[in-house]
């Protein structure tokens, strides 16, 4: 009973965040459940929802998040066809360009993180 009191408190949250997606899809198109996930990680971090209600669920979930990929890999396998031609390299680009982008911005995201902790610790 305590699994689904906690699967309870992840799909309310991916809900909130599919409401919330579709009154803002107007003007901004954010999956729903991206903004579910802020929501849960915000209320996480502010102590709203203690972690212990979805610990072993949302454990669970990320350790089996391989097999969650398999039906979107088998969807884009059957449109194998959809994307020939010269659709590959511009994918590839697009892979290499954000993948390059997404690595300096958490790296320089988390070297001033360490940079802030380091003068913290010696101002002590």
């Amino acid at each position: 009973m305590d699994k689904l009191k906690q699967l309870f408190w992840i799909l309310l949250f991916s809900f909130i965040g599919e409401v919330i997606s579709l009154v803002i899809s107007s003007f901004v198109a954010i999956p729903g459940s991206v903004i579910g996930m802020v929501i849960l990680f915000l209320a996480l971090h502010f102590n709203i929802l203690p972690i212990e209600k979805v610990d072993d669920v949302g454990t669970w979930l990320t350790d089996n998040m391989a097999f969650l990929f398999v039906p979107a890999g088998v969807g884009l396998m059957t449109q194998f066809e959809v994307l020939g031609g010269n659709v590959w390299w511009q994918l590839l680009t697009i892979m290499f360009v954000t993948t390059a982008l997404m690595m300096w911005c958490v790296g320089t995201i988390v070297q001033k993180m360490i940079n802030k902790r380091e003068k913290k610790e010696v101002k002590k």
